[in-house]
């Protein structure tokens, strides 16, 4: 069947460029092992260079894949799956590149991308080392490159093909609709399922691909530790690997920090961390990473802890290799917001996984007992003693979290399944402890000598800097209103303990610039991201302890449309044009409106005024309406930066006002005082009739004609409202003042007064008299500590590695 309005020439040359990486990657990796274990230096230079156009090859076709896909999404072809399931012509031009790693396949392809980036450096600088690491990075490149092909083998799906039109799915062979040959005129071909609601945030164009050339990064490392072993150069390799082990840990620890700034700008959990297992996945590495790195530096100074090292390096890439197999396998897709869902790659990623796992770990067992190894212990007053205890620290922390992130998987095999109540406190009563322990080590450890220190020498450094950070958390813990109850005492007394350890590890390694590096810059890397760490610790300590829930419900209300996992007590009501007690605040719901008339995100327009000090400020936390065929809308949080808090807010439940549907009517109820009137949530009384009242609500004067009623609403859980309804005579006719009690969705009017002399009241039920919202508001007090202690950590980082690389090539030089 000829079809009409497909472009097929893109896909076909995607497809082609697909084909093309895998086979690149191949020759690439054939090529730089046989010239690794080539005998000569003529082959090993013929090998090598097959092995470098094989590599430019590969580099060449993946950015023709990432071009082709740019180019389907940008120009909204939505005959190809990806571009009509991932975009739509509403999405916004800066979130094209968000919704190509959106998708499975496009994920991958962006870490094909580092992957490639980094081999070309590592062609150009790795020296002697470049056909052993190279042969890692290509067989990586290789792996990568089966999860963009998409074909069939022996009736086995490899990969996913980015370039699959709608109808070849296995959706698109089922529906009818395709068997037109002009089926792309149909309503449903003319625009796609769009970009996830949560991923339209200018976070996720920039986080995915530092986080994903962090896990990339990763096996640089890991590549120069397989080499190492492949080689029997086992000590070799440590001092030209540690500025990639200190770029990894950079750009990997940005990434994750990155992810939780993308949490706190657009997830509504109410923080910037929240233990999800795919956080947890990405933090894990990380923290293995640093440990490794520790032991990287204790190895190139003293001889110590090589077999560590060996064994933190190649186990973060694992974990790396693992944390992609939980977040893309499903297992998580109920349990985090940031997993992929099951795409049929279960086999294909857990052998991703044992292929890197069973010869890395083979190898090194293999070769442990050749690996150099100092049989003397350290010292226990040396700095490598200690480094290697918080290294192992660290490792245990990772352990600890990845065991617990797990439970999907270990819950599969297992016929007594585990269950997580309180997921956040699980893991807080655990790093607490390792968040005192490495707050410590790392304020006392760089005063510590290698080999040894000397006795005394350690207390003459450290009291100044022990003395001030005493005195500095002592005062954050008694006037700083850090009362952290809910868990008890004790976790309370952890809180000030690990504060004081965090400000230890400022004082104590500013202190060290001073006096140990006597202020040279250059060479004070570790320290400065030391400093950032604690400054971090600091931040995370005083934000979440002291974090204060503002929208307290005090009036009972409860919304049919409210996200029923919010507790409804930390979810105040705010009536459109009415001003709310909202704690240190007044607040009022001013409004809702679309920025544009094809956006898909409704703004709603809170305005605060703080109650000690008249200043006034706007928040406009949205909804974004919901893509792929799902109902509602997703919120996203705002929030207002003073300079030692932030006050966040986000919506949780709302009533959209529509008059068109409000057509309740007022149904008349005559009363005399003290009577009640009854309606389907509870009963009215009328109290009492005012003439001409002159209040903050209503201002008539003597010489007017109005009559007030007070009325008390009590509901049938025992909650009372009152309300004042008014009628008043202008021009010789009656004009109503209705008054609503929005709690109830009831409205009052004073119809007349009766011949009787009674007082006739009109009652209507109705919800959507008027627009009201619910919302969760909070306030985080010095949360700005812990994005200010990242810089820092970062610049820490940036400046150790330019000191190692400088030092590497120095010994280099030398020799």
């Amino acid at each position: 069947m000829q079809y009409l309005g497909e472009h097929l020439l893109p896909g076909r040359l995607g497809h082609f460029f697909a084909i093309l990486c895998f086979a690149a990657s191949f020759v690439a990796l054939l090529s730089f092992f046989k010239a690794t274990q080539a005998k000569t230096a003529d082959e090993q230079n013929s090998w090598r260079r097959m092995g470098r156009t094989a590599y430019r090859i590969n580099v060449f076709a993946v950015f023709a894949v990432l071009a082709t896909i740019f180019y389907i999404v940008s120009n909204r072809l939505f005959e190809y799956n990806f571009a009509w399931e991932h975009s739509s012509k509403a999405l916004k031009f800066q979130y094209v590149l968000a919704c190509i790693w959106e998708a499975q396949e496009g994920s991958f392809l962006l870490w094909t991308i580092w992957v490639c980036v980094l081999g070309m450096i590592l062609m150009r600088t790795a020296g002697k080392w470049e056909t052993p690491v190279m042969t890692v990075m290509s067989f990586t490149q290789f792996c990568l490159a089966t999860m963009i092909m998409g074909i069939y083998l022996f009736g086995n799906k490899i990969g996913i093909n980015p370039f699959l039109l709608v109808r070849q799915t296995e959706m698109g062979m089922r529906a009818p609709i395709f068997s037109q040959p002009d089926y792309m005129s149909i309503p449903q071909m003319q625009d796609g399922q769009g970009l996830n609601a949560l991923l339209q945030n200018y976070w996720m164009v920039i986080h995915p691909p530092v986080l994903f050339l962090g896990f990339s990064s990763t096996v640089v490392p890991f590549a120069y530790a397989i080499a190492g072993l492949w080689k029997k150069d086992f000590g070799g390799w440590t001092r030209v690997a540690l500025p990639w082990t200190l770029f990894s840990a950079c750009v990997l620890g940005t990434g994750v920090m990155m992810g939780a700034a993308w949490a706190y700008e657009a997830l509504s959990f109410g923080g910037y961390w929240g233990w999800d297992p795919v956080e947890n996945a990405s933090m894990v590495p990380w923290l293995v990473m640093i440990a490794g790195l520790h032991t990287q530096v204790i190895y190139n100074s003293t001889g110590h802890s090589l077999r560590a090292t060996y064994f933190f390096l190649i186990t973060q890439f694992i974990l790396v290799l693992y944390s992609t197999f939980l977040t893309r396998s499903g297992i998580l897709g109920d349990l985090s917001v940031h997993a992929f869902v099951s795409a049929g790659m279960n086999v294909q990623l857990f052998l991703f996984l044992a292929v890197f796992l069973v010869p890395a770990y083979g190898l090194f067992i293999a070769r442990y007992r050749n690996i150099p190894h100092i049989s003397r212990e350290e010292a226990t007053d040396s700095r490598e003693f200690w480094m290697f205890i918080g290294s192992l620290i660290l490792f245990l922390s990772a352990l600890y979290i990845i065991i617990s992130t797990s439970l999907p998987v270990i819950n599969l095999v297992k016929e007594q399944k585990v269950a997580i109540d309180d997921a956040a406190f699980t893991y807080n009563r655990i790093e607490i402890f390792i968040a005192i322990l490495v707050g410590i080590l790392t304020a006392f450890g760089q005063y510590l000598r290698y080999k040894g220190t000397g006795k005394g020498v350690l207390l003459k450094k450290l009291w100044l800097p022990t003395a001030i950070a005493l005195a500095v958390s002592l005062s954050i813990s008694l006037f700083g209103g850090i009362h952290y109850d809910k868990y008890g005492a004790g976790f309370l007394a952890a809180i000030h303990i690990a504060l004081f350890a965090a400000v230890y590890a400022v004082i104590a390694n500013i202190e060290y610039i001073r006096t140990g590096l006597k202020w040279n810059w250059k060479s004070a890397g570790g320290s400065i991201a030391h400093i950032g760490f604690g400054l971090m610790l600091v931040g995370i300590l005083i934000s979440s302890a002291k974090k204060q829930v503002l929208s307290y419900n005090m009036e009972g209300v409860r919304f049919a449309n409210a996200d029923p996992k919010q507790d409804p007590l930390e979810n105040i009501s705010l009536v459109k044009g009415v001003r709310i007690d909202m704690n240190k605040y007044w607040a009022t719901y001013m409004g809702d409106d679309s920025l544009e008339p094809r956006s898909q995100t409704r703004y709603y327009r809170i305005h605060f005024q703080e109650k000690k000090t008249n200043h006034e400020f706007d928040l406009y936390p949205n909804l974004i309406r919901n893509t792929k065929g799902m109902e509602g809308g997703t919120p996203n949080p705002d929030k207002y930066h003073y300079w030692n808090r932030d006050i966040f807010m986000y919506i949780t439940g709302f009533s959209p006002h529509d008059e068109q549907n409000d057509t309740a009517q007022f149904k008349p109820q005559a009363v005399r005082l003290k009577d009640t009137a009854f309606y389907s949530r509870g009963y009215v009384i009328l109290d009492s009739v005012v003439k001409n009242p002159n209040n903050g609500k209503y201002h008539f004067g003597v010489n007017d004609t109005a009559l007030m009623a007070m009325v008390t609403v009590v509901s049938r859980d025992s909650m009372r409202y009152h309300a004042s309804p008014v009628i008043y005579v202008k021009d010789n006719q009656p004009h109503f003042l209705n008054d609503t009690v929005f709690a109830q969705d009831l409205a009052l009017r004073f119809n007349k007064i009766t011949d009787d002399q009674k007082i006739e009241l009109g009652m209507k039920e109705s919800t959507d008299m008027v627009p009201f919202i619910a919302a969760k508001v909070l306030e985080f007090p010095q949360i700005n500590i812990l994005w200010f202690g990242t810089i820092i950590m970062i610049i820490g980082f940036v400046m150790s590695m330019l000191w190692r690389r400088r030092q590497a090539k120095v010994k280099m030089e030398v020799r």
